[in-house]
């Protein structure tokens, strides 16, 4: 359906949400966590009653009805997944007894990345910030809290459809599974090995300031290392919800709509988490102090930005051909941009849709897609896109789900965390950043 004529200023709700989430627990951590719903909640509404008397007419073919349902089905396809990944995850306790050593954390972090494309990065998060939290709980600093984000959270899962979700929605478009794992797979190593080594690099300097001002202030821990493993039975549900996601492609191909088959797998999602839930080793749900207030943030203010973010991802598609976007570098971090601040799913459909109309082409016609897949030069654009919108959700903490999840996880625990603001002017942009660039330089450029 055609995209009627979208008023730059309709976009001030979701700025207004992205600087209360920014600004106001800066100023009381307590009124925001008491008042963030009627925030979330007017500031959506705001739209939704723009989109159903404004656009709703005959002029605009009912345009605001059509994009309204279209959000709130991605909206269930999304807080299901993601709520029930979360409640079957914290299900099981994975307890590593270790010394907190650099080399230690590392390969958490680098098996959570592993883990990401196999489970999704809110299931890869949600099984291992409890285990990485306890280990480093008598020397946790922000940072240890930051490149889990950058790399489980975000970065890891960018292999896989199953990874995250804009890469979920190419696969839905045609992407075969495993086509982009072929052709990303050193970008991908060469972005988490250099944030990576900063990780360690941090580790070191903080190690090493610490023996400076207490004796033996860095042999935190045991000597050998040993894992327990609590809630098994969860993880036949958690490969229950993986083979309802890898099913929606195989059940669109059927003729059935793809509203149709998000409604049903989220439906089957959500069962899911009930029975893991009530079935749930007790002991492993006490042991992660399990509670649902991190799924009911992240519900309660991505429900606002799904409702915010219609103008933004309209008027973006509409002016798209406006932003002088032509090269493969240009998409990635275009994609990525803006990937750190509205939902990186409709963020890449958008930028896949101008890639494809830049080349005089259909995203929605299979013989177009298969000649993108298939001619390197256009292929690029898929790779540029598909490796923006993961990575650089990793610059925010409302970037991706996950971000949100770990730091309320980590909140409820009472480690520090960083601010909205001090999350990315201390961290993801000094940090992250150079490593982007390097990658955009050596691939995209």
């Amino acid at each position: 359906m055609e995209i009627p004529a979208i008023p730059l200023f309709w976009i001030m709700p979701f700025v207004l949400l992205l600087l209360s989430i920014a600004i106001i627990p800066l100023v009381s951590t307590h009124f925001w966590g008491k008042y963030y719903p009627i925030f979330s909640v007017i500031l959506g509404l705001i739209v939704v009653v723009l989109y159903l008397t404004l656009l709703n007419t005959q002029d605009t073919h009912f345009y605001g009805s059509y994009k309204l349902f279209h959000t709130f089905i991605e909206y269930v396809g999304f807080i299901a997944l993601v709520g029930s990944l979360f409640v079957v995850v914290s299900g099981i306790y994975l307890d590593i007894i270790a010394k907190p050593t650099p080399f230690i954390n590392a390969s958490i972090l680098s098996i959570g990345c592993i883990l990401a494309n196999v489970m999704g990065t809110v299931g890869a998060s949600m099984l291992l910030i409890r285990p990485y939290l306890r280990i480093n709980n008598q020397r946790i600093k922000p940072y240890h809290l930051v490149f889990f984000i950058f790399l489980v959270s975000n970065m890891g899962g960018a292999l896989l459809p199953i990874g995250d979700p804009p890469l979920f929605l190419g696969y839905l478009k045609g992407i075969p599974f495993f086509w982009l794992i072929d052709r990303i797979f050193f970008v991908w190593l060469l972005g988490l090995g250099i944030v990576l080594i900063i990780f360690i690099a941090f580790e070191f300097f903080t190690n090493k300031k610490a023996s400076n001002n207490v004796e033996n202030m860095n042999e935190y821990g045991p000597k050998e290392i040993k894992i327990e493993v609590l809630g098994k039975r969860n993880f036949i549900w958690l490969l229950c919800i993986i083979l309802l996601v890898l099913s929606q492609n195989q059940l669109t191909s059927l003729g059935i709509s793809s509203e149709m088959v998000t409604f049903f797998t989220s439906v089957l999602m959500i069962t899911c988490s009930i029975f893991a839930y009530r079935g749930a080793n007790k002991k492993a749900l006490r042991q992660n102090e399990f509670i649902f207030n991190p799924i009911k943030e992240v519900a309660i203010l991505f429900g606002g930005i799904f409702a915010t973010m219609m103008p933004a991802l309209d008027y973006l598609e509409l002016n798209a051909h406006k932003l002088g976007l032509e090269h493969p570098g240009q998409f990635f971090f275009a994609s990525g941009i803006l990937s750190a601040f509205l939902d990186n799913a409709p963020t890449y459909l958008n930028f896949l849709s101008a890639a494809f109309g830049l080349c005089g082409m259909n995203v929605d016609n299979d013989l177009h897609m298969e000649k993108f897949l298939n001619t390197p030069e256009l292929a690029l654009y898929i790779e540029a896109i598909s490796m923006g919108c993961v990575f650089f959700g990793a610059l925010s903490y409302i970037g991706n789900a996950p971000n949100f999840m770990v730091k309320s996880i980590a909140d409820q625990l009472e480690v520090k965390t960083p601010t909205f603001l001090g999350y990315m002017l201390k961290y993801s942009i000094p940090i992250l950043i150079p490593p982007f660039f390097i990658v955009w330089l050596i691939f995209f450029s």
